[in-house]
């Protein structure tokens, strides 16, 4: 009761019997008879040999047997009351008799382990020491301590035989048996070196004797079968001793593998016979391997006796090799084998034998090819037989890389730079073939599509293999390289196009010419205002392009089908710049018979010059147009862009709003409508380097000082200019010499004003002295920034045309700024101008009746003539 409550410790002993069973042995003694002679019986019907269950998880621990015994022991213990730790012990006691045995030391690892951690842990539900656990043991504890020390005694002197007991700290067992293998392998290792070719042929032949019913013969058979029979070591003739002396390493880490490992497991997880066999000879193969290669490298590639296919066929053996018998042990995981570095020479040798081989591959396909008239592969394949050819011999050589499964970053960028080169060397050379041939089958449509789509496949073809070797994983030197042929090769479909459209030119020009014969019918000046105006310049524009357009839409419908589509699109592409060109060319503004005598030509008189710039050497017609005729050749323009977008089926409308050749035309359309002021006005604003020939090649220099004067009241413009004289003339003649300088303004609103003067002449000296002024109105009508003032010194002559010996030009921009400038002025050979300062004299040649615009031309055409010595 809470009254009577007393401190103190209570021990309780209890003793159960069952009734019948007073006189039997305990319970405890009972089970150790069991489980014993269980275990006794067990190993005497398995030869001796303990019998080792294959449990695996938390619990396997605590299986001790094989079905039923194990079920046996376990109903025992459970209906007696006989504890987990005791059976565990007692199997212990029953283990220790055979610790001898493959397997048996390890399980007493593992029942010793859980043991000691039993005994060794103190519990959550009790405060017992482990002490005082283990003194409370029914298994005993002096019997446990007994068999420990019976164990480890057996163990000392079992040990004893191997002498290690003298060491400080002596090496374990699983390290003894690891040197023990490895010994015995590096001693097999030389014995096969040395007797390679008597080893090779008993194995072969007992190979043989095994399958002699069996036809299909392995590699390794195969590449014996035919080489030589006797082969004496490593050598530089050979390689047959390295594809011998693999098939034995191979067949020696299977037979260590298979037989050897099962017996020697005695440490599982330390020493594994297979993986330290497969070891211990690769590293020793790839050291002597590796020495023997190196000497094969140092001969020239010319000088090898050994074909590069026989050192590419070794890769791959060496390949086998390592892949079967050495890369699945745990030492050569998340490890690059070195070997593929070894072979770099041979493989990079055998790449440039492939050039060869590839080439001479191109050309039987070419050849072949073009004995069946290109005729292309299939109904649905629109491209010859030679593309496929090609590369199909490509493909092969890279699948040959690409199965040698190498993962060094650095062979792989050395081996697809070099390959990259093949691929250029023989596309270029394909394309140029192309090409050539191209040339000789003008006027055969039909061919010349097939031509340009072989062209766009091998684009194809050579975009699929680059993604193949790699595609943007692959190295920057390779990727450029095949970027850079990619482009080639489209800038050749672009050529072959433009060559297939200036085949078809003559008969474009021909349309053409209909188109300007039907403009000229059109009459009068102008379209009036109002939707009737739009309709009729519609009505009109088809008339005038009828013709074209007929010719174009026939043309096109027929290239539509044996033309792949991309090809097409190159082909509509060239064919609207050569539209456009030719109506800037045969219409807008006509070329002049020979452009280059435009810069050739002596003190051009206006009426040579005018005939050069309008082209009417060798034309007797004027082509001007009127305004009218430029707008209807304006709509006429957006007819043909909207038959060349087809609906979105065809070119692109920015694109052709875009094009340099349709830019021009409107930019040649707009000038061809304005006045000649204002295009003098433009050329003037414009061009800016008229004076670069002047300081590129001088001929000597004049003295200049202008002076520009603008009347506060009405706003006109005076410019006064001095000659002061010129100095350094460059001129040879043999007649006498009169050198006089000629000044004339050029600009906007000048043709009722006097535009040139001249100073007197000078006799037979090369630094005349002038000192002559002259005065130029210009008006009010525009700024002084929109003159120039041309200067040309001339040899004068009474019997013939005065000689041009500089020219130069002074913009009223510079004295602007000022109002007074002054300056030598170095003399040029001709006036520079570009693009559109000669579309400008173009057109202006064409104002026959306008003396303003063919003085402008005379003046911008002129050159220096040659000297009369």
């Amino acid at each position: 009761t809470d009254k009577s409550a007393v401190s103190g410790a209570i021990r309780l002993h209890i003793s159960v019997e069952i009734k019948g069973e007073e006189k039997v042995a305990p319970y405890h003694a009972q089970y150790t008879c069991l489980h014993e002679n269980l275990f006794y019986t067990l190993c005497e019907n398995n030869g001796g040999q303990p019998i080792i269950p294959d449990a695996k998880g938390d619990d396997a621990w605590k299986i001790y047997f094989d079905e039923p015994s194990q079920e046996i022991v376990n109903e025992f213990a459970i209906r007696y009351g006989i504890e987990s730790i005791y059976q565990a012990m007692t199997h212990f006691a029953c283990l220790s008799t055979k610790y001898m045995c493959p397997g048996v030391p390890a399980v007493m690892s593992t029942l010793l382990a859980n043991i000691n951690a039993y005994y060794a842990h103190t519990t959550a539900t009790t405060a017992v020491s482990a002490a005082d656990q283990f003194a409370a043991s029914n298994f005993g504890k002096e019997k446990f301590i007994k068999l420990l020390d019976q164990l480890h005694n057996s163990i000392r002197i079992d040990l004893s035989m191997y002498r290690v007991q003298e060491l400080s700290s002596p090496p374990r067992a699983s390290s003894v048996v690891k040197d023990c293998v490895k010994n015995c392998v590096r001693h097999t290792y030389d014995f096969l070196v040395a007797n390679c070719d008597d080893v090779y042929k008993r194995e072969s032949k007992q190979q043989m004797n095994i399958n002699e019913n069996n036809n299909e013969l392995n590699e390794d058979e195969e590449i014996q079968g035919t080489t030589t029979t006797n082969v004496i070591g490593p050598n530089l003739k050979s390689l047959q001793f390295w594809n011998h002396f693999m098939y034995l390493l191979t067949r020696i880490i299977a037979e260590d593998r298979e037989r050897y490992s099962l017996v020697l497991n005695q440490f599982p997880s330390e020493v594994n016979v297979g993986h330290i066999s497969a070891d211990t000879l690769w590293k020793l193969f790839s050291t002597d391997l590796k020495e023997h290669l190196e000497e094969h490298a140092r001969v020239p590639a010319e000088n090898r006796e050994i074909k590069s296919a026989d050192y590419m066929n070794l890769h791959f053996m060496v390949k086998k090799f390592y892949d079967t018998s050495v890369k699945i042990i745990p030492e050569a995981k998340n490890i690059v084998p070195e070997y593929p570095k070894w072979f770099e020479p041979f493989v990079m040798q055998w790449l440039n034998e492939n050039d060869d081989m590839s080439m001479e591959y191109l050309h039987n396909a070419l050849e072949k090819d073009r004995q069946t008239g290109f005729q292309q592969t299939s109904e649905h394949c629109l491209f010859s037989s030679s593309v496929v050819d090609v590369f199909t011999q490509l493909n092969q050589c890279h699948g040959i890389i690409k199965n040698l499964d190498l993962h060094d970053p650095i062979v792989i960028a050395a081996y697809m730079q070099r390959f990259s080169v093949t691929i250029s060397k023989v596309l270029l050379a394909y394309a140029n073939a192309i090409r050539r041939t191209f040339e000789h089958v003008g006027g055969e449509d039909l061919i010349c599509c097939i031509l340009m789509n072989n062209i766009q496949q091998l684009r194809l073809n050579l975009e699929q293999l680059y993604e193949l070797m790699g595609g943007t994983q692959l190295d920057n030197e390779t990727k450029f390289q095949l970027t850079e042929l990619q482009k080639q090769l489209s800038d050749v479909l672009d050529e072959l196009s433009a060559m297939f459209v200036k085949s078809i030119e003559p008969t474009i020009r021909q349309t053409i010419e209909e188109v300007y014969k039907q403009l000229q019918q059109i009459k009068g000046n102008q379209i009036g205002m109002g939707n009737n105006s739009g309709q009729q310049k519609g009505a009109e524009a088809m008339i005038v392009t009828k013709t074209l357009l007929e010719y174009l839409d026939q043309k096109l419908i027929f290239l539509s089908k044996p033309c792949e589509p991309t090809v097409f699109k190159r082909l509509l592409k060239e064919l609207w710049k050569a539209v456009i060109s030719d109506l800037e060319k045969v219409i807008v503004l006509p070329p002049f018979a020979d452009s280059k005598n435009l810069l050739t030509l002596p003190a051009a008189k206006i009426e040579d010059a005018y005939r050069l710039l309008s082209g009417e050497l060798g034309r007797d017609n004027d082509r001007s147009l009127t305004q009218k005729q430029c707008q209807i050749l304006d709509r006429a323009l957006e007819d043909l862009k909207e038959f060349f977008h087809a609906s979105g089926q065809g070119l692109k409308k920015n694109y052709l709003e875009k094009t340099a050749e349709l830019q021009s035309l409107k930019y040649a359309l707009s000038l061809y409508t304005q006045t000649t002021d204002s295009l003098i006005k433009t050329f003037v604003k414009t061009e800016k380097e008229q004076d670069r020939p002047a300081f590129e090649e001088s001929f000597g220099e004049v003295s200049i000082q202008v002076d520009l004067f603008t009347h506060p009241g009405t706003g006109e413009h005076k410019v006064t200019v001095k000659v002061v004289a010129a100095n350094g003339l460059k001129w040879r003649t043999t007649g006498m010499f009169r050198p006089y300088v000629e000044l004339a303004m050029c600009g906007p609103h000048l043709h009722d004003k006097k535009r040139k003067h001249t100073t007197k002449t000078k006799s037979n000296t090369w630094i005349p002295k002038y000192n002559e002024t002259f005065h130029f109105l210009l008006g009010n009508e525009e700024e002084p920034d929109c003159y120039e003032l041309n200067i040309a010194v001339k040899d004068y002559s009474f019997m013939r045309e005065d000689r041009i010996i500089g020219l130069n030009v002074i913009k009223l921009t510079q004295v602007c700024e000022q109002g007074s400038w002054s300056s030598w002025i170095p003399l040029g050979s001709r006036i520079n101008f570009d693009d559109t300062g000669l579309t400008i004299l173009r057109i202006l040649s064409h104002r026959t009746n306008d003396e303003l615009a063919k003085e402008f031309v005379a003046l911008k055409s002129a050159r220096r003539h040659k000297e009369e010595v």
